[in-house]
């Protein structure tokens, strides 16, 4: 083992204040010579993804201790992103992320620690960890949370998404309050991430695929013992990788970011995927594009058919054999990466065992033949929008029609709840972006309302973004965003908007010239902001680019 970055902080007389401080917390003289570990644990009891955590973390120190490693553990603020739906709080999820990943760097780099365990769920926590890895490059494991069990009413399986369409349905008039509080009492049984493939999940499956957790984590549920025994062995393993000095850039590389995208494309994982893997790219100094998504979209099928499009939990992933099963099939696409585990994604998916052919299903029977994501171009969204193809149903891969013009999610929640949307329409929805809304808020209160009304026929696109839990022919992430004078903004009702998801184009079909007569007319929207909100607007960048603070 090389010397040791704690060094630093308790080797030489020089340092006798600060072993005396350590000494203060019950270290002892044998551990002074050993490597320091942090923690970094998402733990909180307002998000159910977390509130198991502190069970999880104490095995990541027992695992830590065993093999030789000194555990310190500090905490990383978490958003329950569906708790936060809906109104002015979902504002400061995206923002959360680049928080999280400040404050581990903030902690990393203070005490000089040898490595780091992050543990954490949920949406914009396992992003801002990986995206503290990259940026801190010191030898680091992942261990994330895993899904909540599925809720149950009347012998069917539920998730959260199914009480956001109650209030569509609700509003419908198709059910009643009584039978919404029923289906609210039963949808969340416990602890854990929201059941089905939405961000939170396709994250986890994500980090695995990448090598940054160990093989088999991703999938199994938060209140499987195994998923105690993993964190310890997470905490064993850090040990190791410290002593071998293997570092998240010899991990996290373009290829192993391909491979994570393959598994996404594979699975039919979560719009908000593309944004986090252009973070940590970024912070990687990777280049990536989403021009890369595109490409890796044609070459692997769709073969999970996963909630909240299909009807497989990710209790049903971890029974066909989880994310391992999954790189079994998908071996020939993959590059042979190295991963926390100590072995590489090829030997990973060799020993890997296929479960359940219906979950995870073959290459040449795919649920499509084109991966689960594709990003859009065109004269609505010059530099991309992206769109859950999974989720969408072919009749609406090629739509064209009006546009309904809300500048905000209220304005839109308003207008379909009264019944203001036609079969055919378009709503957009604008001024929600990175810096425009500030913070890029999710839209799943609007597409669960659509849904729950039981719309077929109506496209929403927005420079927003959207929950993991959306399906339908939803487009988020429009770039340049309407607060920068992209496109978008210069929409007017009735305008046409054609889509076609084949071609994967999305365009304004006005004229040139009426759109330079527009632009000679626009103003930014402005809004009154302070504290985190006021910085991140100033800061952020396109969603494009992962909406990054430069």
């Amino acid at each position: 083992m090389t010397d040791l970055r704690s060094d630093r902080v308790k080797k030489g007389y020089e340092r006798a204040p600060n072993r005396s401080l350590l000494r203060s917390l019950g270290v002892t003289d044998r551990e002074m010579t050993l490597p320091f570990i942090g923690i970094a644990n998402a733990y909180n009891t307002i998000v159910p993804g977390h509130t198991h955590l502190r069970q999880l973390s104490e095995k990541v120190r027992e695992g830590i201790a065993a093999a030789g490693g000194v555990p310190f553990e500090f905490g990383v603020i978490g958003i329950c992103d569906g708790i936060a739906m809906g109104h002015e709080g979902m504002k400061y999820s995206l923002p959360s992320r680049e928080n999280i990943a400040d404050s581990i760097e903030l902690m990393v780099q203070a005490h000089r620690f040898d490595g780091l365990v992050c543990v954490g769920t949920c949406d914009k926590i396992v992003p801002g960890m990986l995206m503290a890895a990259v940026r801190t490059n010191i030898p680091t494991v992942v261990v994330t949370g895993g899904a909540m069990l599925s809720g149950n009413m009347g012998g069917n399986d539920l998730s959260l998404i199914d009480v956001f369409e109650g209030v569509g349905k609700v509003a419908a008039g198709s059910m009643s309050e009584a039978s919404l509080k029923d289906l609210e009492c039963c949808a969340m049984p416990g602890c854990g991430s929201c059941q089905g493939l939405y961000t939170a999940n396709t994250m986890a499956c994500m980090t695995e695929s990448m090598g940054m957790s160990l093989a088999g984590c991703a999938a199994i549920p938060a209140v499987d013992a195994a998923k105690l025994r993993i964190a310890r062995e997470s905490g064993e393993a850090v040990v190791t990788l410290v002593k071998k000095n293997v570092t998240p850039r010899e991990i996290v590389t373009k290829k192993s970011l391909e491979n994570a995208i393959r598994v996404d494309m594979a699975l039919g994982g979560s719009t908000n995927t593309v944004l986090h893997l252009m973070a940590i790219a970024t912070e990687a100094e990777i280049p990536l594009s989403l021009a890369d998504f595109n490409r890796i979209a044609e070459e692997i099928p769709h073969i999970c058919y996963m909630l909240p499009a299909g009807p497989y939990s990710m209790q049903a992933l971890y029974r066909a054999g989880g994310i391992p099963a999954v790189l079994k099939r998908l071996e020939k696409h993959l590059a042979d990466c190295p991963t926390v585990s100590g072995t590489t994604i090829h030997r990973i998916a060799r020993d890997a065992v296929i479960k359940n052919e219906e979950v995870i299903r073959g290459l040449d029977a795919p649920v499509s033949p084109a991966g689960g994501l594709r990003i859009l171009f065109g004269s609505l969204a010059p530099d991309g929008a992206v769109v859950k193809s999974a989720a969408v149903p072919k009749a609406m891969w090629k739509h064209t029609g009006p546009a309904r013009v809300f500048d905000g999610e209220e304005q839109a929640m308003a207008a379909i709840l009264s019944r203001q949307i036609a079969e055919g329409d378009v709503v957009i929805i604008r001024n929600e972006g990175p810096r425009g809304a500030p913070g890029m808020p999710e839209m799943l209160s609007a597409t669960s309302a659509l849904m729950g009304f039981g719309y077929t026929n109506v496209v929403l696109v927005t420079d927003g973004r959207f929950s993991g839990g959306t399906r339908g022919p939803c487009i988020g992430h429009v770039a340049p965003e309407a607060a920068v004078g992209g496109p978008i903004a210069f929409v007017h009702e009735g305008d046409s908007i054609a889509v076609d998801l084949f071609d994967k184009t999305i365009d304004l079909l006005v004229d040139p010239a009426t759109i330079e007569a527009r632009k000679a007319s626009w103003k930014p929207v402005t809004k009154p902001l302070t504290g985190v909100l006021a910085r991140y607007a100033k800061t952020v960048e396109q969603a494009n680019f992962g909406a990054v603070q430069r």
